[in-house]
């Protein structure tokens, strides 16, 4: 109410206003595939969100986690009508496509790094093209494993695959310890093949030369020369004869 003129008063409504002041610097989680309630060690898997299909058309059993924060009030409070539940479908979504386009054995071992760095680039995409204001700091892979009805076959294998690469480890191991042997013993042994080769032509050409040299002086004075050898072959027949 306020006064104009003397006399003349007007009534006016008082506006009525709400503030709506979201914390933004508070982390906040979203899980996907389990649910860990008040203890996280007696958590339970939500298999409808876990049961995943990998790239070579296995199946994984997979939990993980999106932490997430307010990253602009104004998109966040009015462009989407719950932006925890589309964080969690955008991040289920995501998760799923790079899973279907992951193999198996990747999916399990060494290849979580690689779907984390990419599920969280994908869903922020997304969300920033809805306009979500939402700001996505990270997303860990709690689990990747064989559904629990395959687990304990899915191990005997893995076992086996370990069995067998130790024993083409130890294969390799004999085969670089007993192959240099090898080919040293047979290096040797041609080499003293070898010299023997060279030994025996040598001789042998020595031999050849000599007898060639030998009728060679036969050649030149071939009576002289049958004299000589017939004296000095009686002289060694006779030579322990008493005559």
């Amino acid at each position: 109410e306020r006064t104009t003129t003397p006399g003349l008063r007007w009534h006016l409504p008082s506006p009525i206003e709400s503030a709506i002041t979201p914390k933004v610097t508070r982390s906040n989680r979203v899980e996907v595939g389990f649910r860990s309630g008040v203890d996280v060690s007696r958590g339970r898997d939500v298999e409808d969100e876990s049961l995943m299909l990998t790239g070579d058309e296995n199946i994984v059993d997979i939990n993980f986690v999106v932490l997430w924060q307010i990253g602009d009030a104004g998109q966040y409070l009015f462009n989407v009508r719950d932006p925890e539940d589309t964080v969690k479908a955008v991040a289920e979504s995501v998760v799923r496509e790079i899973i279907g386009k992951t193999p198996f054995a990747e999916a399990t071992t060494e290849g979580r790094k690689a779907i984390e760095d990419s599920a969280l680039e994908q869903i922020q995409a997304i969300l920033d093209n809805y306009g979500a204001g939402v700001l996505i700091n990270r997303v860990q892979v709690q689990k990747v494993d064989p559904p629990d009805q395959v687990i304990d076959a899915f191990r005997d294998v893995q076992r086996a695959q370990a069995d067998r690469e130790r024993a083409q480890n130890e294969a390799q191991a004999y085969e670089n310890d007993i192959l240099p042997r090898a080919r040293g013993d047979g290096e040797k042994i041609l080499q003293d093949a070898q010299a023997y080769q060279q030994e025996v032509v040598a001789r042998s050409e020595g031999d050849a030369q000599r007898f060639i040299s030998v009728f060679n002086q036969y050649d030149k004075a071939r009576d002289v020369t049958t004299r000589r050898i017939y004296l000095e072959t009686m002289e060694e027949v006779l030579r322990d004869m008493n005559k």
